[in-house]
């Protein structure tokens, strides 16, 4: 075979159709189509080589001539720049939650305000406004805050609002808000150069009280107007709802100003709150203890009903005094004396009138009267919580003190307890103490019959709501005691209290106090509607001469007609 046909040969069998690649493609299983298989190659146009190509070129050009102009052109400038400027973070300070009545009405507000020299004198260009109260009554339970604070460098040591007393104090976490923060950027004259927001400040949550204003701005001024015209030390009052524990007003007399402790500038007057020998700064209502008197008579005639030891129908006569054997001076007698003659008195008719006699009978026993003793004394007096704080939402509760045999031993050691100390126990003299907060809690378990409540200051707290205790004791045993109070309004110790638009069922009370006996505390606690109870009372006029005219019951009486006017739906 010739060399050319050779040739020719190898030429013809090497050669492939197109329709051959086509079939290729496919029908073989192997091509992968995402790696471009069974494709044919198609190189990249010229065109966008060379714009590629002319863009890098252009952007290089742009960074280098700016880099020209930054280091070169420039340089000097933006190098001075850089060392006299300054970045400082600064805080953006939140708004604090406003706090309001139960009718929307602001009791603690923000106000606006330019530039304020607050807490110990140092000027805060950064606050942008001031913590703000309602005046006049509200005080101890709104409480007040201290700002935010730097040093005599000029740095915060205190970057928030932090409340000291009060709600303020108790809600503090809730109220307070989460502040926030920027960077500014300034030259060596001040000047600021840029400012960028860094964290966006978070309003603190507001809060809605039980408390109406109205009532309790009245109250306040009734015990202000009688405590400064009648020589009496202070006063407070509290008004509670008996059946969920709301508590619609709750002041104390004398009080300091919010707004003046806030700020913390008018240092003449902070001097005065804290050398005035009334105390302005302490809560009567919470953290006073006080000698209690006749008002706690209701609850051991409860006692001595349901531990048998008299019953609602049988009289005691008082005649004046009961006398018993003298324990240092056997051929004398010791002398009980009733604060007036009540003559023959049942259990109604003895907590109407205030009998000391009948109660030192039931309570200590005389002759053939079986008595409930100190044990059964302590035993009700804890039962309606007087020896507890309430658990009230507020800081710095205190919790009373029962007299006891124990407590006896710890306060006058050597000297037994004697039976002249339950007689004086069991009509509340002695060492018995109380908050007026706490038997506001225990009249309202009078009232609803056995549910002893958890105060409180937050609308719609069910948490508080439900948070109480039953006591158990018959439903007709408390009927006797609500006709005594009752009974106390009609022709009784509170008959200031007889009004013609609202039936009230009261007990008053007037403890002794001092070494010389010449000064009281006077008390009235009751309820209202008396049919349908919906609300407790307590008022206390703190220690007044004994010889006024006028007491606690005065300020109530008055409370009632101004309500009777302006807020007549808490009577229906």
């Amino acid at each position: 075979m010739t060399f050319k046909k050779l040739r020719r040969n190898r030429a013809r069998d090497t050669f492939v159709e197109p329709d051959e690649i086509f079939l290729d493609s496919k029908n073989i299983e192997n091509f992968d189509r995402q790696q471009f298989e069974g494709r044919i190659e198609k190189p990249i146009p010229k065109k966008t080589i060379t714009f590629l190509g002319v863009s890098f070129i252009l952007v290089a050009f742009i960074f280098s001539a700016r880099l020209v102009y930054l280091q070169i052109q420039n340089g000097d400038f933006y190098k001075q720049r850089s060392d006299n400027n300054t970045l400082e973070k600064i805080n953006i300070f939140t708004e604090r939650g406003i706090i309001y009545d139960r009718n929307g009405q602001e009791l603690a507000w923000n106000k606006k305000t330019d530039k304020e020299e607050v807490g110990s004198g140092v000027f805060s260009e950064n606050l942008s406004y001031i913590r703000s109260y309602m005046v006049s009554g509200f005080s101890h339970v709104l409480g007040y805050v201290s700002y935010p604070t730097k040093d005599s460098r000029g740095n915060y040591w205190q970057t928030n609002f932090v409340g000291k007393d009060g709600l303020e104090k108790q809600y503090n976490d809730e109220i307070r808000g989460e502040n926030g923060s920027k960077i500014i950027e300034t030259n060596s004259q001040g000047v600021i150069q840029s400012e960028n927001i860094i964290n966006i400040p978070k309003r603190g949550s507001d809060l809605m009280t039980t408390i109406d204003s109205r009532i309790q701005r009245e109250l306040f001024n009734s015990i202000r107007d009688l405590s400064r015209s009648n020589d009496f030390i202070g006063g407070s009052g509290v008004i509670m709802n008996v059946n969920n524990g709301e508590i619609i007003a709750s002041t104390s007399f004398p009080e300091y100003d919010s707004e003046i402790l806030s700020l913390g500038k008018d240092v003449k007057k902070i001097n005065g709150y804290l050398n005035d020998k009334k105390n302005p700064f302490l809560d009567r209502t919470v953290s006073g203890l006080y000698t209690p008197g006749s008002i706690v008579k209701p609850f051991f005639a409860l006692g001595a009903l349901t531990e048998g030891v008299i019953d609602q129908y049988k009289k005691i006569l008082s005649t004046g005094s009961i006398s018993v054997p003298n324990p240092y001076f056997p051929d004398q007698k010791t002398v009980f004396k009733d604060w007036r003659v009540n003559g023959w008195t049942n259990m109604a008719e003895a907590i109407a009138v205030s009998s000391d006699i009948y109660f030192y009978e039931i309570g200590g026993g005389f002759e053939d009267q079986k008595g409930l003793g100190i044990e059964n004394i302590e035993k009700y007096a804890k039962m309606f919580g007087f020896e507890d704080k309430t658990g009230i939402d507020l800081p710095d509760e205190k919790n009373g003190i029962i007299p006891s045999p124990e407590w006896k031993i710890k306060n006058f050691k050597g000297d037994p307890w004697r039976i002249g100390n339950t007689y004086h126990t069991v009509i509340g003299q002695y060492g018995f103490q109380v908050t007026p907060m706490e038997i506001t809690r225990a009249v309202s378990a009078i009232a609803n019959k056995g549910k002893l409540l958890t105060p409180h200051f937050m609308l719609s707290d069910k948490d508080k709501e439900n948070k109480f205790s039953t006591i158990d004791l018959k439903k007709e045993y408390f009927d006797v005691v609500h006709e005594g109070m009752r009974q106390a309004v009609t022709y009784g110790t509170a008959v200031a209290l007889n009004v013609p638009y609202v039936q009230v069922a009261a007990k008053t009370g007037t403890a002794q106090i001092g070494v010389l006996k010449n000064r009281v505390n006077s008390w009235v606690i009751g309820f209202f509607p008396y049919e349908k109870p919906k609300y407790s009372f307590t008022i206390m006029m703190e220690s007044g001469p004994k010889t006024n005219s006028v007491n606690a019951s005065s300020v109530m009486s008055g409370l009632l007609d101004w309500m009777s006017v302006y807020t007549p739906e808490y009577f229906k």
